[in-house]
């Protein structure tokens, strides 16, 4: 069986058994603080399995896109050197959500494995959890009485707490599990050794491919476990390591989900696989790499320096040094790889056909900017190199070695191998104490403590903000959040008029108000998988009363004007650039909004005017909202509705439609297009390869905008001494006059120049064979002592040094300048420099022959002048 039909028997055997087959969840998760990504199929149906939110199909099915590569689930550093660990891997699982439990988990499973599938069912073994006297949790022998009409005893096999007892964090749904794992060992491999020794043993040919979760727990923040509400089935396979066992290889890579993209590295690198193990490995992480950075990038996360993006952009530097290092790549050519990957999983995720061209652009603007940073790092690297050479030096700083990691993404291993062909190696011991002073700064920084909820009543929160800014309401439930210096109480309401925030919407502010007037400021109002959290500084004095729900209109309506006017503004590119024009992103605020969108050039002053004035025409129109809830997605996308990649959509949708504009849209907005009333861009830009961000204001934000732009305008007037038509005129008389004391400058500045160059040249001195130039006590520019020292090297290149130290007030500076026979007997500038720096409180370096450095104390620079003569032979 091909990997594509694989993919669909499951579906299909499951769709046979009542289930509802679902789409996949985006890999990027946008509304769970817990996660960035989905590291496990139920990260979806985490609310439901908590209680959270209704069950609508008690039988669920799917592929689920997963990514583990931080935290509990890290599998980076086995990707491509072991035969079945990836960042990026689908998971086949069917859930069941208080119908089904072990008996029909355990049954289906096994009837799809070998009478589906045909695997041999002497090659299969399950675990089953042993028990944990700490916890007073008894042996599983539910399960393990199940797995008895399939398996003899002596393959089921007790698992303890690590292996058999399923939990996503510290805290959450938790239970017993059953994995199922396959030996796929020749039959020459298995009469030497029994596949029973070898099960959880990281065997590369023993191996799990299924885990049956029984979750009947919630872990609490305390430790202690209560029961679910309701038991919930589980369960995950590997699709990958299931292709394995099926095609009868003993490697995830040798299948046909990653065969035919090693196959494309290899055409483009001109490397044959199979024929150099490291070579091989770089090939693998490649393969491995690219699926995870094009899903990503369709589900509208592109590579940064923050949070999930960085992850991405770590994963694909990570990839371009591979095949810099191993397969001699050193242009950009993983996009090149797209093609490719779209013809293996296209069919199943059409997505990427959709998105090609962007996730290539990305991808190689990403590839080409960390190679001219890779080869930074090494021009930096071999300056350390010569500053050590002629010292006793021959351990290169942890400090430096980190820097070229992190400042520059620079391996490790990389750094390692340069210094050992110049005899030198790394301190090792200081690295790992600058990363893990990194690791606790980011740890520190996202730090977030939440206590227990406390319990006020039952129910779940009914959402009326679309109709009502006001409402009746009781607290169900309350915790308190310790971040950083702050805290805070997060507080779940029976009813709430708040928006919170999702889909780029800010979420709400407003009042809890008590049956005496009291009022408890709700600061803001998050999502936290799909459960609406009200945002206080403190709790109200009558917890278990009732109050009143209010938000704050005024916030609220010019929040809902910024909304309806990127509603507007979407519509209004893809009618002017082109239908090519897809949202990215957004942020709504009361203040702006801001639109990321597909487009692959910078917008021209007359394109951005345009759309300007076709927004403008649609507010003037004052379209009405038409808006439907619960609309079914099919007809809610055959009426033309925007839908956005990397948003998850239910069976049902709420469409909003101000005119000809139509889209999928959970949030609020105003009521009527004339309610605006204006609208200006105030800024255009590039945020990643194929990817412009627009920030535009509406309504009274937009008047401020457009009143500053006058203020300033009359400023201008009122400096120039003019009128309106003439402040160009005014403009370029100025900008002329400039130019022309810009000459005059330059020009006394090289009259200067050379006048103290051949004053430094009258005073030199010859001391042991060597002209020494000194300038000293002078308050002369940086850049004028440069070029002196640039000057003189040219003119004496033998036997020369140049020492000064110049600079008044705060700002002394040192400059050393030495020959090159100078250097190559011996001398250092940057060694000079530094130590003389001490003089004047800095500190500085540079290359061999220059160096400079500046400091905070100007009545050390004779002790500086006299220590920097001092080095000369």
């Amino acid at each position: 069986m091909t990997s594509k039909e694989i993919r669909q028997s499951f579906k299909d055997f499951f769709a046979s058994k009542d289930h509802q087959v679902v789409p996949s969840a985006p890999m990027v998760i946008k509304d769970d603080p817990t996660l960035m990504f989905t590291n496990a199929g139920m990260n979806q149906f985490k609310d439901i399995i908590l209680g959270n939110a209704p069950v609508k199909y008690p039988r669920v099915a799917d592929s689920q896109k997963c990514l583990r590569v931080s935290g509990k689930h890290n599998d980076l550093e086995e990707v491509g050197h072991d035969t079945y660990h990836h960042t990026m891997f689908e998971m086949l699982g069917n859930w069941s959500f208080g119908d089904y439990f072990k008996k029909e988990a355990i049954a289906w499973a096994w009837e799809y494995l070998v009478e589906v599938l045909k695997l041999d069912p002497d090659r299969l073994y399950a675990t089953v959890f042993e028990g944990s006297p700490e916890e007073k949790l008894e042996r599983d022998n539910e399960a393990a009485g199940y797995w008895q009409h399939y398996l003899p005893n002596e393959r089921i096999i007790d698992g303890n707490k690590k292996d058999n007892f399923w939990e996503m964090g510290d805290t959450g749904p938790c239970g017993p599990c059953s994995e199922i794992h396959i030996d796929i060992r020749s039959e020459e491999e298995r009469a030497k050794v029994d596949g029973l020794l070898l099960v959880n043993q990281s065997h590369p040919q023993v191996i799990e491919i299924w885990n049956l979760v029984f979750m009947q727990y919630n872990r609490k923040a305390d430790g202690s476990l209560e029961p679910l509400p309701a038991k919930v089935i589980d369960t995950g396979m590997g699709f990958e390591r299931l292709t394995m066992a099926v095609q009868g290889k003993t490697s995830n890579y040798d299948t046909d989900v990653f065969q035919p993209i090693i196959a494309k590295i290899g055409e483009i690198t001109g490397v044959a696989y199979g024929n150099d193990t490291r070579k091989d490995i770089a090939k693998r992480v490649i393969a491995d790499h690219i699926r995870t950075i094009a899903f990503s990038i369709t589900d509208g996360q592109l590579p940064s320096n923050a949070k999930a993006g960085y992850v991405i952009r770590r994963i694909l530097r990570r990839a371009v040094r591979y095949g810099y290092t191993f397969l001699n790549m050193h242009d950009a050519f993983m996009h090149k790889l797209v093609p490719t990957l779209i013809d293996v999983m296209g069919d199943a995720y059409p997505e990427l056909e959709v998105q090609k061209t962007l996730i290539e652009k990305v991808i190689k603007e990403e590839e080409n900017a960390f190679l001219r940073t890779l080869e930074t790092g090494i021009r930096l690297l071999d300056k350390e190199i010569a500053e050590h050479k002629g010292s006793d030096r021959n351990e290169l700083e942890g400090g430096i070695a980190f820097q070229l990691y992190d400042t520059f993404g620079f391996p490790l291993d990389l750094t390692e191998l340069i210094l050992r062909e110049h005899g030198m190696s790394v301190d090792h011991k200081g690295f790992n104490v600058e990363m893990q002073k990194q690791k606790e700064r980011a740890r520190n920084a996202a730090a977030v403590e939440t206590g227990d909820w406390v319990k006020v009543r039952d129910g779940g929160t009914e959402f009326v903000g679309y109709d009502e800014t006001e409402c009746e309401t009781q607290v169900i439930r309350y915790r308190k959040v310790k971040q950083k210096n702050k805290e805070y109480y997060q507080v779940v309401l029976t009813k709430s008029p708040f928006y919170a925030e999702m889909g780029g919407q800010v979420g709400d502010s407003g009042w809890l108000i008590d049956e005496n007037g009291e009022g408890t400021d709700i600061f803001d109002t998050k999502r936290e998988n799909n459960l609406p959290v009200h945002l206080a500084n403190k709790l109200p004095h009558h917890i278990e009363g009732s109050f009143r729900a209010k938000i704050n209109t005024a916030r609220r309506t010019a929040t809902e004007c910024n909304h309806t006017g990127t509603h507007l503004m979407h519509e209004a590119l893809r009618e002017v650039l082109g239908t090519h024009v897809e949202q990215k992103g957004s942020y709504v605020s009361p203040e702006i909004l801001r639109f990321d969108f597909s487009h692959f050039q910078k917008m021209t002053p007359e394109e951005i005017r345009a759309v300007e004035q076709n927004v403008t025409e649609k507010i003037r129109s004052n379209f009405s909202i038409e808006e439907h809830r619960h609309v079914p997605i099919d007809e809610a996308r055959a009426q033309g509705a925007m839908a956005l990649f990397g948003e998850k959509y239910g069976d049902d949708v709420r469409t909003v439609r101000f005119g000809s504009s139509i889209e999928l849209c959970g949030g609020t907005h105003i009521s009527s297009t004339g309610r605006i009333g204006t609208f200006r861009i105030v800024s255009e830009s590039a945020i990643a390869a194929g990817v412009r961000r627009i920030e535009a204001v509406t309504a009274k934000g937009c008047e401020d905008y457009l009143y500053t732009m006058e203020d300033m305008l009359r400023n201008i007037k009122e400096a120039l001494s003019g009128n309106a038509p003439e402040i160009m005129v005014g403009l370029r008389k100025l900008m002329s006059e400039n130019e022309e004391m810009r000459q005059k400058i330059e020009a006394f500045t090289k009259e200067r120049t050379v006048q103290l160059k051949n004053l430094i040249i009258q005073k030199k001195e010859i001391v042991n064979g060597v002209t020494v130039f000194k300038l000293e006590g002078m308050v002369v520019t940086p850049e004028i002592v440069k070029d002196i020292a640039f000057q003189l090297r040219g003119e004496f290149p033998e036997y020369m040094a140049f020492m000064a130290a110049t600079g008044g007030n705060n700002k002394p500076s040192l400059t050393v300048m030495l020959s090159d026979d100078l250097v190559s007997g011996g001398l250092n500038a940057g060694t000079i420099v530094r130590e003389a720096a001490k003089h004047i409180q800095g500190g500085g370096g540079g290359q061999p022959h220059f160096a400079t450095a500046g400091g905070k104390n100007a009545d050390g620079l004779k002790m500086a002048m006299e220590t920097m003569l001092q080095y000369l032979p």
